[in-house]
């Protein structure tokens, strides 16, 4: 077994392969850049080697400086993680030069299957099932045009080399495929340095359904069951499962078998995926095969009790499997969220900054977060937004579901925006919690963005209680210090009225122990809570119920988080509460003149010139931000008075871009 292996990768992959490794008592070697110095993985790993730059293609792109990094240090094995270098295959070959060890595939493998135009070559050759498509590389958009009407439209554009969402337009038409085209290529050649990419056929109401595979040198090869990653979101994946709901044995067993077969043809060694996707009557095709560790891979973990880090590194190693496919046992139900810095309520877009207060839900046995970040560290606008995973289990989906719920609950994150939020309206969304999924459910019920509106609350008498025992509390102790005399003590009003959403709610407060009985609508609700002053969970019971609650305090205001809802409460006494009713309020400034930056980023392209006129929908700029290009357009006819920033510049929020007449 190794005695020293070195992550050639950063955030929470390489703090989940450190876990493992540590557990294993092997040494782990971290490696960071300038914008990771004082990264989780860092902190955690026994030894760290700067590597370069905070851009991805000066450090962790870099093959040369991991390798020397390794020869540095004595590592004799290198995980990739995903993502970065993990399908590189001339990283693995200069691996093996060195003699150092890949925890990965063969260059086979990477070779064959890492490239997805030659994967679907050889999944044919293998008998599995493939979507219709042109498997060449194209030159350019008029060509992509041309093989687009032979398909017929809907198509896929996507990169060869892509992974995670990156380098993937959908088509409808001409105008989209021309577009598409250049979008996914300038993203493939930002995010993995190679332009090529094919079309192929977009399927309508598709599921993607994906076979964890696993591997050794000795011939042995299993498949550990299926995850569902229908929901995704710009096809990036936002909620995973295991098992899927919508499978039945017969296709698990031929999906299953399918992968195997295709890993085998390649001589596969080590973890992998094989991709599918599944149409509405269990009809399945061959997407790709990742040759790497998925994100989504503790889903898998749960329901088999494998760590899958743990058997890439023993088969890396040249230990045989110590299970075959009969040993293979599904068990309970997992869930994860993937927690992003971004903000749902403007369209997703991406948030970086410090966070000043990160405090994930406590694991335990049904409860599992990965993560690379800590409270005080930054979010960087080069890699990835993701905060966190957080994993649920349960014996079966209605508890993975519960338990994700109730995590989410407690999941406080401050200092940027997040989008847990909306990890928790789908949670409760009718079409998830009934199996009914597919890639397009987002986009289907949400087609105008998420916004507050769509996660009400369905208890409001639980936010207008908790916010009344708050104000109530805090009521109660300023009675306590203001030096009231002896016999003139001032004396705490028990009625009230809590103004939230727009609307007034009268309330009677009444002391109890441990708590307050809060008198609504008639009903009364018994709080109980042991809750202190500046907390930002409020935990206690309601009416026997357990609760918990996101709490903030912003001057007269407090801000509840429960459910994915956001509510701001204010109480006050009747009296205050009618003069608050007369009180105007202040107009926003008008910014309709001018394009403003909608997330933190690099400008790259400015589309217009002084003294343009513009047509709605016409591109006026290009912002890249956490590896993907968003392109500016315009919502009205207008023309350009001034260009107030040039590419290059690193655009801050709603920062003005261009101002119009």
């Amino acid at each position: 077994m190794f005695k020293k292996i070195l992550i050639a990768n950063r955030g929470e992959i390489a703090c989940r392969v450190i876990k493992t490794a540590r557990k294993m008592g092997i040494k782990t070697v971290a490696v960071y850049s300038e914008a990771d110095r004082d990264a989780l993985h860092v902190d955690m790993a026994d030894e760290a080697v700067l590597i370069g730059p905070p851009p991805t293609a000066q450090s962790y792109l870099v093959m040369e400086r991991i390798v020397q990094a390794c020869k540095d240090t004595g590592a004799e094995a290198v995980h990739p993680g995903y993502g970065f270098l993990s399908e590189r295959a001339a990283f693995c070959e200069m691996l093996e030069k060195e003699g150092i060890a890949f925890i990965g595939p063969k260059v086979k493998a990477i070779e064959a299957m890492g490239d997805k135009i030659t994967s679907k070559k050889l999944a044919k050759l293998a008998g599995v099932s493939t979507v219709p498509g042109y498997t060449e590389v194209i030159k350019d958009a008029k060509e992509a045009v041309e093989i687009a009407l032979e398909i017929g439209y809907p198509v896929m554009i996507k990169a060869s080399a892509g992974g995670g969402g990156k380098g993937m337009r959908i088509a409808w038409n001409d105008n989209e495929c021309r577009d598409g085209f250049e979008r996914s290529t300038n993203e493939a050649r930002s995010s993995f340095g190679d332009d090529r990419v094919f079309i192929e056929k977009y399927i309508e109401e598709p599921r993607h359904i994906e076979i964890q595979v696993l591997g050794d040198s000795h011939g042995n090869i299993v498949y550990l069951g299926e995850r569902e990653c229908s929901l995704q979101r710009r096809h990036q994946k936002v909620i995973e499962e295991a098992p899927s709901p919508f499978l039945d044995e017969i296709t698990r067993r031929a999906m299953g078998e399918q992968a195997v077969a295709l890993a085998r043809a390649v001589d596969y060694q080590s973890a992998g995926t094989v991709e599918f996707i599944v149409d509405s009557k269990r009809n399945f095709y061959f997407l790709e095969m990742n040759t790497r560790l998925q994100v989504e891979h503790p889903v898998t973990e749960y329901i088999t009790g494998l760590d899958l880090v743990e058997q890439m590194i023993r088969v890396a190693a040249g230990e045989p499997l110590s299970f075959t496919q009969e040993g293979v046992k599904l068990k309970g139900w997992a869930i994860e969220a993937r927690v992003y810095a971004e903000d749902p309520f403007r369209n997703f877009l991406p948030s970086i900054g410090r966070l000043v207060k990160y405090m994930p839900p406590k694991e335990s046995e049904v409860v599992r977060v990965d993560t690379g970040v800590y409270e005080g560290g930054e979010v960087s606008m080069y890699y990835d937004p993701m905060i966190a995973k957080l994993i649920t289990y349960g014996a079966t989906r209605d508890r993975a579901i519960a338990h994700m719920r109730d995590a989410l609950n407690e999941f406080f994150i401050r200092g940027v925006q997040h989008n847990i939020s909306f990890l928790a309206a789908l949670m409760v969304h009718t079409r998830f919690m009934t199996g009914r999924i597919s890639t397009n459910m987002i986009a289907e019920e949400y087609p105008h963005g998420f916004h507050a509106a769509d996660v009400p609350h369905d208890d409001p008498a639980l936010l207008i209680s908790v916010g009344a025992f708050l104000h109530r509390r805090y009521m109660d102790r300023a009675a306590k210090i203001n030096g009231q005399l002896l016999g003139h003590e001032r004396i705490v009003n028990n009625d009230w009225v809590v103004l939230m959403g727009g609307h007034s709610y009268p309330v009677h407060i009444d002391p109890a122990d441990s708590g307050y009985d809060v008198v609504y609508m008639g009903e009364t609700y018994q709080v109980r809570s042991d809750w202190q002053f500046g907390q930002p969970l409020f935990k206690g019971t309601l009416n026997g119920t357990a609760i918990c609650i996101q709490v903030e305090r912003r001057d007269m205001r407090y801000r509840l988080f429960h459910w994915g809802s956001q509510a701001d409460v204010m109480v006050m006494s009747p009296r205050v509460a009618s003069l608050q009713a007369l009180m105007p309020e202040k107009a926003p400034p008008d910014m309709s003149k001018y394009l403003l930056s909608p997330m933190p980023g690099l400008l790259t392209k400015i589309a217009v010139q002084v003294g343009q006129e513009v047509k709605a929908g016409e591109e006026l700029a290009v912002i890249e931000a956490m590896k993907m290009e968003n392109m500016l357009r315009a919502d009205q006819d207008a023309t350009v008075a001034k260009i107030l920033a040039a590419p290059g510049d690193s655009l801050a929020v709603d920062q003005a871009i261009i101002e119009f007449e």
